[in-house]
Parts: structure tokens; C-alpha cells; sequence
């Protein structure tokens, strides 16, 4: 398969990494790159997607970025895990429900291998944890397509700082809670991304 991996040490700009995938998708649109998946950080910053409202912004204060992908209000920041796509959806049958459930199964699959248990729900997109019966939020998803090509991605949290989520409702969801990977399992991560892109390229020649 002839992706590029890309893995940045540093913090990205959030605008910076949208222009790069936009004009990844162009290329790969005239055939002339390959497809593309980037893990990385971002610094601290509320992403508003396409289908936000108003009324999710509970600290009026905050500065929110309108962005073009899928979804609601949501926060990144260090100690998150980002992982961002281009990949041409041409190749793999015009398929995005396929596309959503193979996210869905690399983040799952990559989680299990630190022994933790995860789950998708068809009515709230993202992956999460079951934490003595009260649902949180460990993963968000947001894609967008345009030529028949997918891009942005989705996000873990690691060990970022979740007040921060307490500005905003995440994701439009009100009565689920959002945790991150730390909280649930004090353990080490380091090699959690290398192990997130060997599970998505398997599951991507499925």
C-alpha cells in the first residue's frame, strides 16, 4: 500500500495541518502523491465542525476555529494523540460508512492491546469507555470528503487536560463525560502510535 506515515515531534498548527491535507487532496486527486497519514499534537485550541451550535460554547470567552470537517465543538491540545488522513476513497469502493468503521476498529483494536476495553455507538460517533457505568468519551472522530477523498481524522486523548472540555459542550453531547487513557489505566503509551498506524494500514488492506 502506498501510503506516506508521517510523524511529527513537534506541535502542529491546526490551520498549517488543514492547509497540508487540503493540498495533499488536490495532488492526489491529479494522481501525483501518495496518500497520507500524520500523527501529531496540536497546541490548545476549540475546533468548531459543520454541524456546531451556538448554544455547545459554555465559556463564551473562548476563541473557537471554524473548520470544515464533520462534527461539533471539540478541544485539542498537548498530550492528545491526533491522527490525521488523506486517502482516496476511489481505490476503496466509494465507501464512507466502511471508511468510519475501520477508524472505529483500529482505535478499538490498538486500546485492547493495553488491555482496555472500548466501543463504538452508532448514535454518538467517537470511541469510549465504559467508567463504572458512566459512558466518557476516549477518542473523537471528524472527516470530511471532497473529490471522493477523505481527510481530517481523529483524535485520543492521552493524558491532556480535560477542564478544558468544561468550556464547551463536546461533540453536542450533553450527558456523556469525556476521559482520556491516563485516567482510565496509568500505564505507559509510548509506543501507542506506532501501534495505532500498523493497526490502520492492516485494517485499511482488509
Amino acid at each position: 500500500m502506498n501510503i506516506e506515515i508521517k510523524k511529527s515531534r513537534k506541535p502542529v498548527n491546526y490551520n498549517d495541518a488543514k492547509k497540508l491535507m487540503e493540498m495533499r487532496l488536490l495532488d492526489i486527486n491529479e494522481n501525483n502523491a501518495k496518500e497520507l497519514i500524520w500523527i501529531l499534537e496540536h497546541d490548545h485550541i476549540y475546533t468548531a465542525g459543520t454541524s456546531y451550535n451556538e448554544n455547545e460554547i459554555l465559556n463564551k470567552s473562548i476563541k473557537i476555529l471554524k473548520t470544515n470537517r464533520g462534527g461539533k465543538i471539540t478541544y485539542h491540545g498537548p498530550g492528545q494523540l491526533i491522527c490525521y488522513f488523506v486517502l482516496d476513497l476511489k481505490r476503496r469502493g466509494k465507501d464512507i460508512r466502511r471508511l468510519i468503521s475501520l477508524i472505529e476498529k483500529t482505535i478499538i483494536d490498538t486500546l485492547k492491546s493495553y488491555e482496555i476495553k472500548t466501543f463504538a455507538d452508532k448514535k454518538n460517533i467517537g470511541i469510549w469507555f465504559n467508567d463504572k457505568k458512566e459512558i466518557k468519551k476516549v477518542a473523537a472522530i471528524g472527516v470530511r470528503v471532497s473529490k471522493w477523498i477523505a481527510y481530517h481524522g481523529f483524535s485520543i486523548n492521552i493524558n491532556n487536560d480535560l477542564q478544558r472540555y468544561k468550556a464547551i459542550i463536546p461533540c453536542g453531547i450533553k450527558n456523556k463525560g469525556v476521559t482520556s487513557l491516563k485516567k482510565i489505566k496509568d500505564q505507559n503509551y509510548k509506543y501507542l502510535r506506532d501501534k495505532l498506524v500498523k493497526n490502520f494500514i492492516l485494517n485499511l488492506q482488509n
